[in-house]
């Protein structure tokens, strides 16, 4: 009697760990990164980023229908020469902000012959302070990103195709947008965003795919990305690694993490692989 006792008190005392196991493995990657948001140790990861103000004049704020029945806008840099290649650059937890435009027009002098295309994942808002990025992110849903992102594909023309980069939050994003433009999708850039683990969904990639990480990324840690890895090569697709002896964030020049030698020579390789 007391052995069933002791069998039923503790299922009793495991029942709500396996729940919460069980919770975890069903959960999507996003949504999974997303919840990073109420973790405050990764809050304090990302100080509220320096006042930035970009002057640029190359590009302009563009609205474009979605799926959903809504609208999206987006940030543009039009080629001078017509061209159906096309890069996707989505932002960080921070949102749409000036620094992601200024992002935007570096690519765009850099890669010659491309729009670069500065989604909006959070419909306009755009947080200064953590505690705003954390409820921001938290408050992006699958759906509705897919929805932006699938309808900056359809404002590019039926005959566009994409490569796509992000940077945290982005990062992961940028990898799921390859994963949605499947064969039309051409080059993937990761930067220490939470990779997708669905072998399933990975399949879907046709696109080489660059990651750029950190050693010292307590969140996409070491042993996410050789996951990562692994995953990648059982799903048979490309992948390139470059890990940095840096923390989170090392390429973003608003962030504490900021490390510019890092950040050059992650920049280099990530402009050769476009």
């Amino acid at each position: 009697m007391k052995q069933i006792l002791l069998i039923l008190g503790l299922a009793l005392i495991l029942f709500p760990f396996n729940i919460m196991a069980q919770s975890c493995c069903n959960m999507s990657t996003n949504k999974e990164f997303a919840l990073l948001g109420k973790d405050n140790s990764f809050s304090k990861q990302h100080d509220n980023p320096l006042p930035f103000k970009y002057d640029g004049d190359l590009g302009e704020m563009v609205t474009y229908k979605t799926e959903d029945g809504k609208t999206a806008s987006a940030f543009v840099f039009k080629s001078n020469i017509p061209t159906d290649k096309n890069i996707l650059i989505i932002h960080e937890w921070w949102g749409l902000n000036d620094y992601i435009k200024k992002e935007g027009e570096r690519i765009f002098n850099t890669i010659k012959g491309v729009n670069v295309i500065c989604l909006d994942l959070y419909d306009g808002k755009v947080a200064n302070a953590r505690e705003d990025a954390a409820n921001y992110m938290g408050q992006v849903t699958e759906e509705r990103a897919k929805s932006i992102i699938n309808g900056a594909v359809a404002y590019a023309g039926e005959n566009a195709v994409f490569a796509s980069i992000g940077w945290c939050f982005g990062g992961g994003w940028s990898l799921q947008t390859a994963i949605l433009t499947g064969s039309r999708n051409k080059a993937c850039i990761i930067y220490y965003g939470m990779p997708e683990k669905d072998l399933n969904k990975l399949k879907s990639i046709e696109a080489p795919v660059l990651g750029i990480f950190a050693s010292k990324d307590q969140w996409i840690s070491p042993q996410i990305v050789e996951e990562f890895e692994k995953n990648m090569d059982k799903a048979g697709k490309k992948l390139q690694v470059f890990t940095f002896v840096a923390d989170h964030a090392f390429a973003n020049p608003s962030s504490p993490n900021y490390r510019n030698e890092s950040a050059n020579k992650a920049w280099e390789i990530s402009m050769d692989f476009l």
